[in-house]
């Protein structure tokens, strides 16, 4: 069992930033991919960012290559997302995930992760 909470949604102008955090307990937090994924209004959740289990590799979503950066603490247990040059399209809902697999992997595989997050939103307005 992992358990994941997300923290650090708001809301924020277009054009700033937010940095978003997800602490995660249980079991060997080093063991998992981690990544992160959003679910606006109306819409099906998808895939933003993910980070593979020693933090050498990361893949993003198209949508938010520049913008966003997903990085790791395995000490910490945490996984943080930076999010910089938000748009009003980046609200949503956002959700931390853990997957035991290739970081690659969970961008195609949004209903196959081992634990989610409750969710944190994130509003950014125009």
């Amino acid at each position: 069992q992992v358990q994941l909470v997300e923290s650090g949604g708001g809301l924020v102008q277009a054009g700033g930033s937010l940095r978003l955090s997800c602490a995660a307990s249980g079991r060997t937090f080093s063991s998992y991919a981690m990544g992160w994924f959003r679910q606006a209004s109306g819409k099906e959740r998808e895939f933003v960012a993910a980070i593979s289990w020693g933090g050498g590799s990361t893949s993003s979503a198209d949508s938010v290559k520049g913008r966003f950066t997903i990085s790791r603490d395995n000490a910490k247990n945490t996984v943080d997302l930076q999010m910089n040059s938000l748009k009003p399209e980046d609200t949503a809902v956002y959700y931390c995930a853990a997957f035991y697999g290739t970081a690659q992997a969970m961008g195609f595989m949004v209903d196959g992760m081992d634990y989610w997050g409750k969710g944190t939103l994130v509003t950014v307005s125009s």
